[in-house]
């Protein structure tokens, strides 16, 4: 199924359970069963945004940050139409980089060349315009080759907190952001992968969707920070809200094998997943390939999260909504 036919399906379901939920009022109230239509986009679109979506561009900003006591970095790349819509606000994807990393890498042009990809998926309407931020994922340690950086909150600094929360904060206060958790996403490749899901499950009141390329999911610093451990302690209305997911390349086995068992127990405790395995390996290639498969996956939960507050207002029940709309896909 493709987008397009997955999208008509999705809205008619979602109009079939309205209508059906109003059926026995809606001689009294005619007009109810299509106000999920009329109601205001939440989510911006392409028809209020500029003509193209070409030629996104990209800056490094700085912040002052006191968790981690230095000035510290990050990308960002704004949606077309950003300012010729000042009374628009925007969903928002962080990405993150890997081992060896920095806020550039998903930008340029030999490793993840992202912008061109949020391009496409604009232009075809698989992902709605967003805001797009590339933390600085290292430590106090600073960038290494002969190390990953740790996502966590250790003795090398509290980057979980740094990234899930106080680079939150301060991309709230600097831009137009829709603050729901549901329109906020964060992924990332390699080590960044496991730090995407590790941050963001560390950091629910601002994430619902996690991704991951070719990551990992046991953590040598133990259970508070491997996911397939953690995840199990998180508590069961915040796993209800969870939309996870996971690719990797088939030639990494280990990775692969991480992500099996890590949807082993996602799928235990009925948590929303997907994971996906492509051919390829550890490398820019692959996870340029696959960038866009894993920004369809959040475009479509911005959609589907829309949707439910739109029918929440409504006072239709949310959880019929999301049901239908996930065994879409």
């Amino acid at each position: 199924m493709n987008y397009k036919q997955s999208k008509i399906l999705l809205l008619f379901s979602v109009l079939t359970l309205v209508s059906c939920n109003f059926s026995q009022s809606v001689v009294a109230k005619p007009s109810q069963h299509q106000d999920l239509q009329t109601t205001p986009s939440v989510l911006p679109t392409q028809s209020n945004t500029s003509n193209s979506a070409t030629f996104l561009t990209y800056k490094i900003e700085i912040y002052d940050s006191h968790v981690m006591g230095v000035i510290r970095t990050y990308g960002v790349s704004l949606p077309p139409g950003y300012e010729q819509n000042p009374k628009q606000s925007y969903p928002v994807i962080f990405l993150l980089h890997g081992g060896h990393g920095n806020p550039t890498d998903w930008f340029i042009q030999n490793k993840g060349q992202a912008l061109k990809t949020v391009e496409q998926l604009y232009t075809t309407g698989k992902l709605p315009p967003s805001i797009i931020i590339t933390p600085d994922g290292n430590d106090k340690r600073g960038s290494s080759p002969y190390r990953d950086p740790e996502y966590i909150d250790g003795p090398n600094g509290k980057i979980s907190t740094a990234v899930g929360d106080e680079l939150v904060k301060v991309v709230q206060s600097r831009y137009r952001t829709l603050n729901n958790p549901d329109f906020w996403a964060i992924g990332g490749l390699s080590s960044g992968g496991w730090g995407a899901v590790n941050v963001g499950l560390h950091n629910l009141d601002h994430f619902s969707i996690l991704f991951s390329h070719s990551g990992y999911f046991q953590d040598k610093s133990g259970p508070i920070n491997s996911p397939i451990t953690y995840i199990k302690t998180i508590p069961l209305q915040a796993q209800k809200r969870l939309r996870i997911y996971l690719d990797s390349g088939k030639s990494d086995t280990e990775e692969i094998d991480e992500a099996k068992r890590f949807t082993e127990v996602l799928n235990k405790l009925k948590i929303y997943n997907l994971f996906r395995q492509f051919p390829g390996s550890h490398t820019w290639q692959y996870w340029r390939e696959h960038l866009a498969d894993s920004l369809t996956f959040v475009g479509e939960q911005f959609r589907v999260a829309e949707i439910a507050h739109k029918a929440d207002k409504l006072g239709v029940n949310q959880k019929k909504i999301l049901k239908i709309t996930r065994n879409l896909h």
